[in-house]
């Protein structure tokens, strides 16, 4: 939800998400072609729904190999790689064979697998600093592997969008990828925290200029008996005790990876190495807000 200033609105559907990209004059043509463009690389990089991904190749390499990412997805894996450090492991890139084997797959079957570690609770799953080895952009991989970079993927395509439209020359804008927001401007807009009981609510209201603001709540895709998309990566499980997240950092890639953080340790432990502030709420409706967050809230 919404409040600002900008005229002119592009909105579109693209890696299975809506997007509205606000600027104050209308996008040509040549600057909604470069968009899309790099968009579907992304999705050729990083989707684990489509075939011809390189995370597919991953997936599907039996013996395992090295595979070379694009130079600029240094700052997402090391992000990854600090997130996982100080959350035990709960932050894992490698949790996407649960997430499979729970249904969450490129069908979207929501049909679960005994074999997934939710029915196996002495299963040992797999760890992005053992069951891989990273150097820079060049992964090695020893079996099929499935990276899921949904933690954090989502605030860094916001991130890239945000490059080219100031490479265009646009420096006033509001970049919305479904919850995963980025401004730049000198009007603040008026961000609305959606309720994670109630899609028609919100529980407060944040003014948001020249910041991201990513979101994450297990409501958003939940199936089954429980089952969500937010699982701790030590265990294969969905947790139980945060429902809803909020972080506010000078990227979306990082206020991305820090509300997905957010749902295993608290925001003190994650403050160590980022400057951010946050909100989040527990599944008894309790709220935990940090003391440098600049906007209001309707509950306790």
């Amino acid at each position: 939800m919404l409040e600002n200033t900008l005229d002119n609105e592009y909105k579109f559907e693209s890696i299975g998400t809506g997007w509205i990209i606000e600027t104050k004059e209308p996008l040509t043509d040549s600057i909604k072609s470069r968009l899309h463009n790099r968009i579907d690389l992304f999705d050729k990089t990083y989707s684990r729904f489509r075939s011809d991904s390189l995370v597919a190749s991953i997936a599907s390499a039996t013996d395992g190999g090295l595979f070379k990412f694009p130079n600029d997805s240094l700052p997402m894996f090391d992000l990854y790689d600090m997130l996982h450090k100080l959350t035990g492991g709960k932050v894992d890139p490698l949790i996407g064979a649960e997430l499979k084997l729970l249904g969450y797959d490129a069908q979207y079957s929501l049909q679960t697998n005994p074999r997934a570690a939710y029915f196996n609770p002495d299963k040992q799953v797999l760890d992005w600093t053992g069951d891989i080895s990273r150097r820079g952009n060049l992964i090695t991989t020893d079996r099929p592997l499935t990276i899921d970079v949904g933690a954090a993927g989502k605030g860094y395509l916001v991130d890239i969008i945000s490059g080219i439209l100031i490479n265009e020359g646009i420096t006033e804008y509001l970049i919305d990828g479904s919850g995963d927001i980025r401004h730049a401007g000198n009007v603040e807009v008026i961000v609305g925290l959606e309720h994670p009981a109630n899609a028609e609510m919100v529980i407060g209201t944040l003014p948001l200029k020249n910041q991201a603001i990513c979101a994450s709540a297990t409501n958003r895709r939940k199936w089954g008996n429980g089952l969500h998309h937010v699982l701790d990566g030590r265990t294969g499980r969905p947790v139980q005790d945060v429902v809803a997240t909020w972080a506010i950092a000078e990227t979306a890639l990082l206020a991305d990876g820090l509300a997905t953080a957010l749902f295993f340790v608290n925001a003190e432990k994650l403050k160590e190495q980022f400057l951010f502030s946050s909100v989040r709420i527990f599944s008894d409706m309790r709220v935990e807000v940090s003391d440098d967050f600049e906007g209001t809230l309707f509950t306790k």
